[in-house]
């Protein structure tokens, strides 16, 4: 039998290092939450040194920032075009439900420590996972104007945030995603009747 010969690792750079650092980092702050989020654990899970990670993230919270905007990069929200507000709607709370609820964990509750060392807000983190991105709400919501479907009137900020507010909410009272009926229920007796045109 002869012997393979041992490869010697091959050090990563540029992109490939900064994707293997951010994912180590979204599975330390999944598994242990801010209170075991550190450089140092996320360099042991991503194989790489804490000084490589300072270079590039001089703290943890410079690191966690860059952790939200990563996963909001790598998922981002449902962009449906099904041809009426109602469906619009449907199948975007439906992705929503789906595809969220892991992000809506960890921002709503892996993250208390770093709120309160920081001062940032859910709504701050929010910011940062959807960063640039159009909301697709208010996609959806100005091309159901444009349709005639929505009286602009009637669609104020809070008014607009109302559908995702609601199911935002039973996701972080919960930690289950919500049922079909309760999505049909928000759009179609709640938000529905709030903004078409009469």
């Amino acid at each position: 039998m002869i012997a393979e010969e041992a490869q010697p690792a091959r050090r990563r750079h540029g992109a490939a290092l900064e994707d293997a650092v951010l994912e180590a980092s979204w599975a330390v702050l999944r598994e242990n939450g801010y209170a075991g989020f550190s450089l140092g654990a996320v360099a042991s899970r991503a194989g790489t040194s804490r000084p490589v990670l300072a270079r590039h993230w001089p703290s943890r919270h410079d690191l966690v920032l860059a952790t939200i905007a990563f996963i909001g990069a790598a998922q981002p929200s449902p962009r449906p075009d099904t041809g009426s507000l109602r469906g619009d709607l449907m199948a975007l709370m439906h992705g929503l439900n789906n595809s969220r609820l892991d992000v809506a964990t960890v921002l709503g509750v892996q993250l208390g420590g770093y709120y309160q060392e920081t001062g940032k807000t859910l709504a701050d983190l929010r910011d940062v996972l959807l960063s640039g991105e159009e909301s697709t709400l208010d996609h959806i919501l100005d091309t159901a104007v444009a349709r005639g479907e929505a009286d602009a009137a009637r669609l104020t900020p809070r008014v607009r945030s109302l559908p995702v507010d609601l199911l935002r909410h039973h996701v972080f009272t919960t930690f289950q995603p919500m049922p079909d009926e309760g999505i049909e229920e928000i759009v179609d007796d709640i938000f529905l009747p709030l903004v078409r045109t009469r």
